[in-house]
């Protein structure tokens, strides 16, 4: 049977074909110091770039998604990733309103409520970082460590590079030693993915996404509510005030988290409805249709009108945490000089359900030695 998600996404990709040019693609990937860390530690910037325009930055320090260079429907490139021009400002200035920018979140993204949880039966504690619960794996996180370049290499049909992590036993209260490794990899198809893998050598809780937030208008060029969205998603996990699941999975019908059709953004946006009051907007989980853990599906599509950029979230795992960077707060100036401001972009992070280890019916996050954790999440751009 073909779904209309499944359409859509073929039309986009032959859309694409035709938008960013007819002629073979050739990807290639690079990479040159950029800067050192307070600590001594020296940083990576790798590049992945293809003959349609595309061209993906990231550094070694967090596995921050630094820039993503795409055309809009005139053929004009433009980033459309929030970030800074250089390390201090992932470094310093954004790890103090722990805002995550781009990064690789571990060991356990999203919450974990008063930051415990049990792995066969024994309790542990990581920090509690967004009181009075635990967010995005402790005070020291994936997002601030150094990762290793442990490989690259392209050839006709993407290019790719690979960041290795080895978190010892009792990282940030959490059991194992843990070895991880994300491949970033661009396709000639003008499709960015991202695959998570990892080992432990003791049982543990694992939860891996990447933070970036989107504006597909530009970096720096205003709010996103009037971008289309739409979520391959018939149910969600509704929070307590303090965004901690209450265990129930319901349907998103007649709510404002609806977006089974596309929607415009702001149209819901200011709604009062208990869920959006908690959140300031939207920063909900959503249930994806479908298997999770086998082929990537599709998750998400969005289209931000002004400009023609659309894309694609195509993921493996069994969620998808929506957020339009509500706590934005013109705090912080990227790369464009323009402060930030709440709304002016959003965040797609596939992942387990939050706080899954203190509820038993959902997905397990549960990782043992012998096992691999092995997701992939896929962002896919085209223009129309």
């Amino acid at each position: 049977m073909i779904t209309p998600s499944f359409q859509r996404l073929a039309a986009g990709i032959a859309f694409s074909a035709f938008a960013f040019g007819i002629a073979q693609a050739a990807p290639r990937v690079s990479s040159k110091p950029w800067g050192t860390t307070p600590s001594g530690e020296k940083v990576r910037i790798v590049t992945l770039a293809n003959d349609h325009g595309i061209v993906v930055r990231f550094i070694t320090y967090g596995g921050v998604i630094q820039s993503v260079e795409t055309p809009d429907r005139n053929g004009h490139a433009q980033d459309i990733v929030l970030g800074f021009g250089d390390l201090k400002g992932y470094t310093v200035d954004s790890a103090k309103g722990g805002l995550f920018f781009g990064a690789i979140i571990g060991r356990y993204a999203n919450r974990l409520a008063g930051g415990k949880f049990t792995v066969e039966g024994k309790p542990y504690q990581t920090d509690v970082t967004a009181p009075p619960n635990a967010l995005h794996g402790g005070k020291i996180g994936f997002d601030k460590k150094v990762w290793r370049l442990s490989g690259i290499k392209s050839d006709a049909h993407g290019a790719q590079a690979t960041l290795t992590l080895v978190s010892p036993d009792g990282d940030q209260g959490f059991p194992g030693k843990l070895t991880t490794k994300v491949t970033y990899r661009l396709s000639d198809d003008d499709a960015l993915s991202l695959r998570y893998q990892a080992k432990t050598d003791a049982p543990t809780v694992l939860n891996l996404t990447n933070h970036s937030y989107w504006n597909l208008n530009g970096e720096g060029s205003g709010s996103i509510e009037d971008e289309i969205l739409q979520i391959d998603a018939e149910r969600y996990t509704p929070t307590d005030a303090t965004s901690i699941p209450t265990g129930e999975i319901v349907p998103v019908a007649g709510t404002p988290l609806d977006f089974t059709k596309p929607t415009q953004i702001a149209a819901r946006l200011r709604s009062n409805f208990p869920q959006m009051m908690y959140a300031r907007g939207y920063d909900h989980n959503w249930v994806v249709n479908g298997e999770a853990g086998g082929a990537p599906r599709h998750a998400a599509h969005i289209y931000d009108p002004r400009s023609g950029r659309a894309m694609d979230v195509i993921t493996s795992q069994p969620g998808l945490q929506v957020y339009t960077s509500n706590s934005l707060d013109g705090g912080y100036a990227g790369v464009s000089g323009r402060a930030y401001r709440q709304t002016d972009a959003i965040a797609f992070e596939a992942e387990h359900f939050p706080d899954s280890p203190n509820h038993p019916s959902f997905p397990s996050t549960e990782l043992k030695p012998g096992e691999k954790f092995d997701y992939t999440t896929i962002f896919k751009f085209s223009n129309k």
